[in-house]
C-alpha cells in the first residue's frame, strides 16, 4: 500500500505532455523564411478568424513576398488598404535595405510610427494593440505600423455625475480620449504623464497624469511604486487597480474617488492630486482622497459662494439622514418615546396597534424590499426599470400597510431615506451610508440613542484612522487646517483661496496671482450720480 500512494504521487509530480506549456514566441528570434513567421502566428494566436493575414507573393516594391497581419476590429481598415496594401502593390523603384527594414518601408509608405521589431513578445504585443504587423521574406525583423482604430464610442454627457451649469462632456472607454480631453482643459507642458502595462494576460493600458510641481513627488513616487507591485493576470475597469493601491480595504468608505467628468479630473490635478487613466472605461481615479471631497460637486465653483455653502450643508444633512434615519425612528419609538411629542405619539401608536413586529423588524423588512427595488430597477431593461422601481415602491408599500405588516409612519421614514441616498452627490459615499444603517440600526435596537452615539463615535475614530496615500482621510478637519476650512463643507469666496490645499498639493501653493482681490466697484455709485448730474447741468 505504502508503495502504492508513493508511486501515484510521483505520477502526479511528473508533467504531462498533454497540459505542457506552449514555447513562449520570444525565446526564438523572427524567421527570415516569411512561411514560417505565418506559422507561428497561426500557432500562437489558435488561427483566430479575426486574426488576418494577406500575403503577397511578389511585391513590386520589396521584389519578395511580403505579408501583413492584422486584427479585425480594433484597426483601421481603410488606413491599412489606402496606406499599406496600395503602396506594396505599387510599382516602383526597388528598395534594398538589409540593416534597417524599418527605414525601407518608411521610405515607401505614407505612415507615421514605423518601428523595426525584433521580439516576438514585442511584436504580439503590437499586433493586439492594433497595429499591423509588416513582414519582408528574406529579413529577420518585422515592422510595425500604428494603424489603431475600430468602433468606439463617441463623446456623451456623463450619466453618473450630471451638472446643471458645467461641462456637458464625459470620458469614454479610450484612453487616448480621454487623455486628450482634460489637455484640452489644462494647456500646460508641466501636465506629465506617465504610461504602464497592467495585467499578465490582458496588458491593459494604464497612464497616470499629475501636474509636476503641483502635485508631491513623495505621493507620485508611492503610486509608481504600488501600481509597478501589481502581478494580475487582468485588470478590466479602474476599480480593479483601486482596491490593490489604496492604503486600506478593510473599510466601508472610498479612499480613492473616481469620476467621468473631464473638468472635475482637471480641477483635482490643479488641487495636487495624480489621476490613473485605465483604458476600456470611462472612470478615472484621483487621490489622494479626504472625506470632505466626496461632497463637492463642479458646480459648487460656478455658483456664487452663499448659494455653494447652502447646497453643501444640504448634502451633509441628506448624508446624515440616510445613515441614520431608520434607526432614529427606531430608538425613540421603542426606548425614548418621551422624546416624541404627545399628538405624534398617539398617531404613531394607532398606526402600530395592529402592526404585529417591533419596530426595528418592520424597519428591516422595509429596507431590505427596497434595496430589492432598487437592484431590479438597475439591472432590468433602461425603458422598464424606472417603472418597476417606482411602480414596485407604490404597490408594495401600500399591500404592506392594507396587510397591516409595517405600519404609515415606517413607509415614510424608509422613503425619505431612499431619496437622501440618492440624493447624495458621490455614489461611492452613498453606498457606505446603505451599508452602515444596518449596523446603526441593530444599535439602536439594542441599546437606543446611546447605543447609536456609541457606534458614531466608533465610526469618527475609524474615519480619523483611515488614510489616502499618506494623506488623513479627514483633513482639513483632523487634524484641523483653519486656514484649508474655507472648501470643506462650506465654500469661502473665490477671492480668498489664494493657496492650494498644503496637505495634498506641492511646492507650488500659490493659486493666484499677486493683483487677485475681492472684487470691487472702480468708484461708488454715488460718485457716478453726481458727475451725471453734473454732465446734465452744463
Amino acid at each position: 500500500m505504502p508503495s502504492f500512494f508513493k508511486k501515484k504521487k510521483l505520477q502526479k509530480n511528473q508533467p504531462s505532455q498533454e497540459h505542457e506549456k506552449p514555447k513562449k514566441p520570444n525565446s526564438f528570434p523572427i524567421s527570415p523564411v516569411l512561411d514560417e513567421n505565418i506559422e507561428i502566428i497561426k500557432t500562437q494566436t489558435g488561427n483566430s478568424s479575426e486574426i488576418i493575414i494577406r500575403t503577397f507573393n511578389h511585391s513590386p516594391r520589396f521584389q519578395a513576398r511580403t505579408a501583413i497581419v492584422y486584427v479585425k476590429g480594433i484597426t483601421d481598415q481603410q488606413t491599412i488598404q489606402d496606406l499599406l496594401i496600395e503602396s506594396i502593390l505599387k510599382p516602383g523603384a526597388h528598395v534594398a535595405d538589409q540593416e534597417n527594414l524599418a527605414a525601407m518601408v518608411e521610405e515607401i509608405m505614407p505612415l507615421g510610427n514605423i518601428e523595426q521589431v525584433d521580439d516576438w513578445s514585442v511584436l504580439f504585443e503590437s499586433l493586439m494593440a492594433g497595429d499591423t504587423i509588416i513582414f519582408v521574406d528574406g529579413y529577420y525583423s518585422a515592422v510595425r505600423a500604428c494603424t489603431e482604430g475600430g468602433e468606439k464610442r463617441s463623446i456623451e454627457e456623463p450619466s453618473t455625475q450630471r451638472a446643471i451649469r458645467g461641462s456637458r462632456e464625459g470620458f469614454t472607454e479610450y484612453i487616448e480620449t480621454n487623455i486628450s480631453m482634460v489637455r484640452r482643459l489644462i494647456q500646460n507642458p508641466l501636465l506629465w504623464t506617465e504610461s504602464m502595462k497592467i495585467g499578465k494576460v490582458t496588458k491593459t493600458n494604464v497612464t497616470i497624469m499629475y501636474i509636476k510641481g503641483i502635485a508631491k513627488d513623495e505621493v507620485i513616487v508611492e503610486l509608481r511604486k504600488r501600481l509597478n507591485k501589481i502581478d494580475i493576470d487582468g485588470v478590466l475597469e479602474s476599480g480593479y487597480i483601486e482596491q490593490l493601491i489604496e492604503d486600506q480595504s478593510i473599510t466601508a468608505f472610498p479612499t480613492l474617488y473616481y469620476s467621468e467628468r473631464p473638468d472635475t479630473v482637471a480641477g483635482n490635478l490643479l488641487e495636487g492630486r495624480f489621476a490613473v487613466f485605465v483604458n476600456g472605461t470611462p472612470f478615472v481615479l484621483l487621490g489622494p482622497a479626504v472625506f470632505v471631497q466626496f461632497f463637492q460637486s463642479i458646480e459648487d465653483y460656478t455658483e456664487r459662494f452663499y448659494i455653494s455653502t447652502a447646497i453643501r450643508l444640504l448634502r451633509v444633512l441628506v448624508f446624515f439622514i440616510s445613515l441614520i434615519g431608520p434607526a432614529t425612528y427606531i430608538a425613540a419609538t421603542t426606548f425614548h418615546q418621551e422624546m416624541i411629542p404627545t399628538q405624534l405619539l398617539i398617531a404613531i401608536a394607532a398606526q402600530r396597534e395592529a402592526v404585529p413586529f417591533p419596530s426595528f423588524v418592520e424597519a428591516l423588512i422595509m429596507e431590505v424590499t427596497f434595496e430589492i427595488l432598487r437592484e431590479a430597477g438597475i439591472r432590468m431593461p433602461k425603458a422598464i426599470g424606472s417603472a418597476i422601481s417606482i411602480v414596485g415602491a407604490l404597490v408594495i408599500g401600500q399591500a404592506a400597510v392594507q396587510a397591516g405588516v409595517v405600519s404609515p409612519a415606517m413607509v415614510i421614514i424608509v422613503a425619505i431615506t431612499a431619496i437622501a441616498s440618492f440624493a447624495t452627490p458621490s455614489i461611492a459615499i452613498a453606498i457606505s451610508a446603505r451599508l452602515l444603517r444596518f449596523i446603526f440600526m441593530i444599535s439602536a435596537a439594542t441599546f437606543g440613542f446611546y447605543g447609536m452615539i456609541l457606534v458614531f463615535i466608533m465610526l469618527v475614530v475609524h474615519l480619523c484612522s483611515l488614510r489616502s496615500f499618506g494623506v488623513p482621510y479627514m483633513s482639513p478637519l483632523a487634524p484641523f487646517i483653519p486656514a484649508e476650512v474655507g472648501d470643506t463643507f462650506i465654500r469661502a469666496p473665490m477671492w480668498t483661496g489664494t493657496k492650494r490645499p498644503a496637505y495634498i498639493s506641492g511646492p507650488n501653493q500659490q493659486r493666484d496671482g499677486d493683483n487677485m482681490s475681492k472684487p470691487e466697484p472702480e468708484q461708488r455709485r454715488i460718485l457716478v450720480t453726481e458727475n451725471e448730474g453734473d454732465q446734465n447741468e452744463t
